[in-house]
C-alpha cells in the first residue's frame, strides 16, 4: 500500500470494501490535519444518495497494539451510545463515533502488507477548528469534554487497555528526554540548550499529580488523553460540541490530564507551531471560559482533582513540550513534520505557553475557584 498521499482510488476502494459498507464506491481523498494517522474521507453512492465514511490507517509504529486500541474504542463508543439512547437522545451517530466493523465482524482490518485500518461513519454538518474562535466556543468545548468524561466515568470493569504506557506521565517523559540528550544521535542537543535548561529547571514539579494519585487523592479514570480543540466536533448550525473524536489514546489516566491538555490548546493565542514567539501566550479569558464549561459539566471531580485543575494546565503543556523536544533529538520519528525544525518550533511554543501560565498562575487559581463555586 502506498503512502497516504499517493494511494490510488483502486487501493482505497479495496480497503473500504473490507468493511461492512453498502453501495458503490465513488471516491476517496485525504482528510484532516492529524499528526499521527493517515486519514481519508471515502464516499459511496447508496441508492443514488452520497454516504461518506472516515477511513484511517492506524500508525502502528506509534500504536503498537492496534487491536487493543480498537477494542478500547469499540467499548467506549458503544458505552456512550447506550448512555445517549437511555437518555432518549436522538441523532446518536452524530453524538459519538460509530465504528464500521469489517466483513469478518472485527473493529479493525489488517491488510496483506501489515497495515491496520479502521472505518467510522462520517459525521456530517459539524466541523473541527485548530484555533479557538471565541470564549463562547471555548465554554462549549470545556463542557463537551466534561460530558465525555461523565459518560465514561462508570466504564471501569474490565480496565481498558493501556495502549501507550505512561502516556502523560511527565516523569517518564522527562526520563526519555534525558536519554535522548545523552545519546544525541543526530547532534542536535547543542541547538536546543535553552529549551533543555528551561525544562530541567522545573523537573521537581513533574511528579506532583502522580504522587497525589499514589496516595489515593486523585483517582484513575477513563480519559481521552488528547483533548485538543480539534478533537471536538462543533455543530455547524448551533456551535455546540456534539462529538468527541480521535479516541486512539482513550485509556486509563487522570481526568486532570484531559483538562490540562484542553487548556494547553484552547488558551493558546497562536498556532502550535508558531515561529514568532511574541505571538504566543495563554489567554485568561479563554481559560475562564474553559473552566466554566468544564466545571459545570464535570460532576465527578474529587477535592484533590479540583485543587490541581490550574496546575494541570501548566504540567501538561510542559509534558507536550518535552515530547516535541524529545522527538526532535531522536530524529523526528513520532510526529509528522513539514520542515526540518518543525518539532523545535512546536516545543518552543509549548515552553512559551508554560511561562505565560506561570506568570498568570494566581489568576488561574482564582478563576478555577470561581468556576467551582458556581456549581
Amino acid at each position: 500500500m502506498a503512502e497516504l498521499g499517493k494511494a490510488t482510488q483502486a487501493e482505497l476502494k479495496a480497503i473500504s470494501n473490507a468493511f461492512q459498507v453498502y453501495g458503490d464506491f465513488v471516491s476517496g481523498c485525504p482528510h484532516g490535519s492529524g499528526h499521527i494517522n493517515d486519514t481519508y474521507k471515502v464516499t459511496y453512492s447508496v441508492g443514488g444518495a452520497p454516504l461518506s465514511y472516515l477511513l484511517q490507517r492506524i500508525n502502528h509504529h506509534v500504536f503498537t497494539q492496534p487491536a487493543n486500541v480498537q477494542q478500547n474504542i469499540l467499548r467506549v463508543t458503544r458505552h456512550i451510545a447506550s448512555k445517549l439512547i437511555a437518555k432518549g437522545e436522538s441523532d446518536i451517530s452524530r453524538r459519538t463515533l460509530t465504528l464500521i466493523l469489517t466483513r469478518d465482524g472485527e473493529p479493525v482490518y489488517h491488510d496483506a502488507e501489515g497495515n491496520w485500518w479502521r472505518m467510522y461513519i462520517f459525521v456530517e454538518g459539524a466541523s473541527t477548528y485548530d484555533q479557538i474562535q471565541s470564549t463562547a466556543q471555548a465554554e462549549l468545548v470545556g463542557e463537551a469534554f466534561a460530558d465525555f468524561q461523565n459518560m465514561v466515568a462508570d466504564l471501569t470493569e474490565p480496565r481498558l487497555h493501556e495502549t501507550i504506557p505512561h502516556f502523560h506521565n511527565t516523569v517518564k517523559r522527562y526520563e526519555a528526554l534525558q536519554a535522548a540528550i545523552q545519546k544525541d544521535a543526530f547532534n542536535r542537543a547543542k541547538d536546543v540548550k535553552a529549551e533543555i535548561d528551561f525544562v530541567t529547571a522545573r523537573a521537581d514539579t513533574f511528579g506532583r499529580l502522580l504522587e497525589r494519585s499514589a496516595k489515593g487523592e486523585i483517582p484513575e479514570r477513563v480519559t481521552h488523553n488528547d483533548t485538543k480543540l480539534n478533537n471536538v466536533m462543533l455543530d455547524d448550525k448551533t456551535g455546540k460540541g456534539i462529538c468527541v473524536i480521535d479516541l486512539d489514546t482513550v485509556m486509563p489516566g487522570l481526568a486532570l490530564y484531559d483538562f490540562g491538555d484542553m487548556c494547553r490548546t484552547s488558551t493558546a493565542n497562536a498556532a502550535e507551531d508558531e515561529q514568532d514567539l511574541s505571538k504566543v501566550y495563554s489567554r485568561m479569558d479563554m481559560f475562564e471560559a474553559l473552566a466554566t464549561g468544564y466545571c459545570r459539566g464535570a460532576k465527578f471531580l474529587t477535592q484533590g482533582e479540583k485543587e490541581e485543575l490550574a496546575f494541570s494546565a501548566r504540567l501538561i503543556t510542559m509534558t507536550i513540550g518535552i515530547r516535541f523536544l524529545t522527538d526532535y533529538l531522536s530524529g523526528d520519528v513520532y510526529f509528522h513534520i513539514k520542515r526540518p525544525q518543525h518539532n523545535v518550533d512546536r516545543c518552543r511554543t509549548q515552553l512559551k505557553m508554560v511561562k505565560s501560565m506561570e506568570d498568570q498562575a494566581e489568576q488561574m487559581e482564582v478563576i478555577v475557584r470561581k468556576a467551582l463555586a458556581a456549581e
